[in-house]
């Protein structure tokens, strides 16, 4: 009877660690999750940050061309005002020249050397403002030209612009796509690493029975210290070479069940109490819970188990999951833990 109340007390006790087993699980998924969603972020603030720096190299292109624009516009506005002072000058030159002829022909035969010198000096310049009429006429031709061509690099700058913001907006979308497939795959590798734990630790439950000193708190097996090894040594109990092959043999199982794209590992975990320990072999109860822990796993590798599926992890006192200062408590403490996660 002492017995039975003794075993109902400790399966009292381990709901809550269990308890906080499944909520560190999900903590540690959503951490995941997180980061990843980070990462995203992190890759699609580099890439709209490129776009916006090419973006930006574009505006400052079509702002240049069209200063430039301007300006040739306003150089052609001033070329044709110059031509039109020119043309007005000529249609004078011209009215002179013909006010001239037209008094050569009634003037006096004294006067028409001086008329005719006259005549010559006005056709003088008259050339001469033919000529200065003509380049600048050849000049607007020429300022029109650049204007076209300028028009012809602004509209070639635009339609650069909008296919860049096209292309901006395809990767968004491809991006939020890709983010939701990732999170979606995410959640289907959790789902299926969470059912082959569960099938497994129920084959664990069903191959090693109903033992008292074998128990599954929340996603682990928690074999007490006793089962494998005696008081502070580390050197595997000939006692514990059953569970341990029929162990084996489980993971053997579910390495041939598992998809070999879905990374997982299996973690061994060593633990003691908090009394102190201080031998040449284990000089603190870190080298104790951490030579534990591989000592379990190196016999599952000799059985057959894949080196890339097993971690070892020591971690001393530090993770009690009876914080009591009693002699039960420590006996609960010394533990070693299997927890099928992901790697």
């Amino acid at each position: 009877m002492a017995l039975g109340r003794s075993r109902s007390r400790e399966r009292g006790i381990d709901y809550w660690p269990g308890f906080v087993d499944a909520l560190s699980t999900l903590l540690l998924v959503f951490v995941f999750l997180l980061s990843v969603f980070v990462l995203a972020q992190f890759f699609l603030t580099q890439e709209m940050s490129g776009k916006d720096t090419a973006l930006q190299r574009l505006q400052a292109q079509i702002r240049e061309l069209t200063n430039l624009l301007a300006l040739e516009r306003a150089n052609n506005d001033d070329a044709e005002s110059e031509v039109g002072k020119l043309r007005s000058s000529l249609a004078l030159l011209e009215q002179e020249r013909d006010r001239l002829r037209t008094e050569l022909g009634a003037a006096p035969a004294d006067t028409s050397a001086e008329a005719q010198a006259r005549n010559a000096e006005l056709t003088r310049q008259l050339g001469q403002q033919q000529d200065a009429v003509a380049q600048a006429l050849a000049q607007v031709d020429l300022l029109n030209q650049q204007i076209a061509a300028l028009r012809r690099q602004m509209a070639a700058l635009e339609e650069a612009l909008q296919a860049s913001e096209q292309k901006d907006k395809e990767s968004q979308a491809k991006l939020a796509d890709m983010g939701r497939r990732l999170n979606l795959a995410l959640a289907q590798r959790v789902q299926e690493l969470t059912r082959f734990r569960s099938e497994f630790f129920g084959r664990l439950r069903a191959i090693l029975g109903d033992r008292p000193d074998i128990r599954i708190v929340g996603d682990r097996f928690v074999f007490q210290s006793e089962v494998f090894f005696d008081p502070g040594a580390a050197a595997l109990r000939p006692e514990s070479v059953p569970a341990l092959d029929k162990l084996a043999d489980a993971i053997k199982g579910l390495e041939a069940e598992i998809p070999a794209d879905l990374p997982w590992v299996l973690r061994v975990d060593g633990h003691t109490d908090n009394r102190p320990i201080s031998t040449p072999q284990f000089p603190s109860n870190w080298e104790l819970s951490a030579a534990r822990a591989i000592a379990v796993v190196q016999y599952l590798v000799s059985r057959g188990v894949q080196p890339v599926h097993l971690v070892a992890a020591g971690f001393g006192e530090y993770q009690p999951i009876d914080p009591a200062d009693t002699d039960e408590a420590r006996a609960r403490n010394r533990r070693i833990e299997l927890k099928l996660t992901e790697r």
